[in-house]
C-alpha cells in the first residue's frame, strides 16, 4: 500500500508539472489589445475566430484612441502595456521617433487593398507602422428643410449666403479662419503644409501656406466674412460651437463640419443630409484633412509577429464590415467604398466620396509647430487685421523658426 501511495503521488507531481507547463505555455500566447472608447463590439466576432483558430487569449481594453500613446509611453517599458493599439496617424511620427511602435509589414496585395491615403498616413521613411482602421473628413452638411439640395461650388454658397443674409439668415458657414477647415481650399487652389523631400516624405523646412495659391484661397475665403455673411462670433476657439447652436436653431441652411456631427444635429432633430465638399473656382474639390484611426504594435510586445498576424486578420473585408455595421466608423477598404452598405448610405458615402479628395495629416512631429502660426494667420486675414499675404508670409516664417528650433533641441 505505501509503495502504492508513494507511486501515485509521484505520478501525480510529475501530471501537475506537467499541466504548470501547459498552462504557462498557453499564458504565453496572449494579446493584450487597446480599442477605442464604445467601438470594442465591433471586433468581437472577428476576435473570438482568432482565439479559436490560433489557440490564443485577446485581452481587450477600451480608452480614448487619442490617449492610448501618451499611456504606452508609461506602460510599455513597465511591460504592462498593450500589443495592439489604436492611435491617430498624426501622432505616428512623433511616436516613431520616440521608438515606440514596431515596423508592419504587409505584402502589396493586402496594402493595396487599403485607399492609399490611408495607408500613406501610417507610412513613415517608407516603412508602415500601422494598418488603417477607419477615416474621417469634412463633408457639407445640410438642412434640407432650408435647401432641398447641396449646391455645386462654393459661388453658388457664396450667393445663396447673400440671399439668406437678406432674410435674416445664414447660408454656409464654416470655421475658415483655422487651417483644419481652410486647407481644403488652399490645397485645391495651390498651397501646401509641407513638401514634398524627394523620398517618398515630407521636407518639414518647404512651407507652402503663402504660395500664390494659398494666398489667393485665402482672400477668396475672406469674402465670405468681409461681406458679411458668417457672423463675428464664429472667429475663434468657440466659434465651432456657435456654427453648431446656428444650424440646430436652423437658422443656417449648411455647414462645413465632420461625422462627429451626425449624431447631435440628429438628436437635435435636424432633417439634415449629407454631401462631399463643394468645388472651388478653378472646378476643383476641395482637399480636405483625412485623419486615419489604425492599429498599431507596440515595440514592448513580446510576441510582434502574433500582433500582426491580428491585425491583418481582424481586417479581412468580411470583419471589417461587421464592423461598420456595428460602429458606423468608415472603413478604408477600397472594396467597402463601391458596398451597398456605404454607397446607398447618404452619410457614410459623402464621406467615403470626399476622402478620396482628402490628404492624410501630416504625421510627422514638425506638423505641430504649424497650427498656431497658421490659425493666428487666417484669423488676421479674416477679420481684416492684416492682408492675407503678409499674415501668411509672418505665418511661414514663424513656422520655420519653431520647426529649426525643434530640430536643434533634438539633435
Amino acid at each position: 500500500m505505501k509503495i502504492k501511495t508513494i507511486t501515485a503521488l509521484v505520478l501525480a507531481t510529475l501530471a501537475a508539472s506537467q499541466y504548470s507547463g501547459f498552462a504557462l505555455a498557453a499564458a504565453g500566447q496572449q494579446l493584450t489589445v487597446w480599442e477605442d472608447i464604445k467601438k470594442s463590439d465591433g471586433i468581437k466576432g472577428a476576435i473570438a475566430d482568432f482565439e479559436k483558430q490560433n489557440n490564443v487569449k485577446v485581452n481587450v481594453l477600451e480608452m480614448p484612441f487619442a490617449q492610448q500613446i501618451e499611456k504606452l509611453r508609461l506602460d510599455g517599458p513597465a511591460g504592462i502595456g498593450p500589443d495592439v493599439l489604436v492611435i491617430p496617424n498624426d501622432q505616428v511620427g512623433a511616436a516613431v521617433v520616440q521608438g515606440l511602435l514596431s515596423p508592419i509589414k504587409l505584402d502589396q496585395a493586402a496594402a493595396d487593398a487599403f485607399t492609399k491615403p490611408s495607408i500613406g498616413a501610417f507610412t513613415m521613411n517608407q516603412t508602415l507602422y500601422g494598418v488603417p482602421k477607419a477615416v474621417e473628413t469634412l463633408v457639407l452638411i445640410y438642412n434640407k428643410d432650408l435647401l432641398p439640395q447641396p449646391l455645386a461650388n462654393l459661388d453658388a454658397y457664396y450667393d445663396f449666403s447673400k440671399q439668406q443674409r437678406a432674410a435674416g439668415k445664414y447660408g454656409l458657414l464654416a470655421k475658415f479662419d483655422q487651417i483644419y477647415y481652410s486647407r481644403g481650399a488652399i490645397a485645391g487652389m495651390g498651397g501646401y503644409i509641407f513638401g514634398n523631400d524627394g523620398k517618398g516624405g515630407l521636407d518639414p523646412l518647404d512651407i507652402g501656406l503663402n504660395t500664390p495659391g494659398a494666398v489667393e484661397a485665402v482672400t477668396y475665403l475672406k469674402k465670405f466674412y468681409a461681406d458679411g455673411l458668417f457672423p463675428t462670433g464664429i472667429i475663434g476657439d468657440g466659434g465651432l460651437n456657435a456654427i453648431d447652436s446656428l444650424f440646430t436653431e436652423k437658422k443656417a441652411a449648411a455647414v462645413i463640419n465632420g461625422p462627429w456631427a451626425f449624431q447631435p444635429y440628429a438628436d437635435a432633430g435636424i432633417n439634415y443630409g449629407v454631401a462631399p465638399l463643394p468645388t472651388l473656382p478653378n472646378g476643383k474639390p476641395m482637399n480636405s484633412f483625412l485623419g486615419v484611426k489604425g492599429y498599431v504594435v507596440s515595440t514592448w510586445s513580446k510576441d510582434k509577429a502574433l500582433a500582426q498576424k491580428f491585425l491583418e486578420f481582424i481586417n479581412q473585408p468580411a470583419y471589417v464590415k461587421t464592423r461598420y455595421q456595428v460602429t458606423k466608423e468608415i472603413p478604408p477598404l477600397v472594396a467597402m467604398i463601391e458596398d451597398p452598405l456605404i454607397k446607398n448610405d447618404e452619410r457614410a458615402s459623402a464621406v467615403a466620396i470626399q476622402a478620396s479628395h482628402a490628404t492624410a495629416m501630416p504625421g510627422i512631429p514638425e506638423m505641430q509647430e504649424v497650427w498656431g502660426p497658421a490659425n493666428a494667420a487666417l484669423e488676421l486675414s479674416m477679420t481684416g487685421k492684416q492682408p492675407p499675404k503678409a499674415a501668411l508670409d509672418d505665418a511661414v516664417k514663424q513656422i520655420k523658426m519653431q520647426i529649426e528650433a525643434m530640430q536643434a533641441s533634438n539633435q
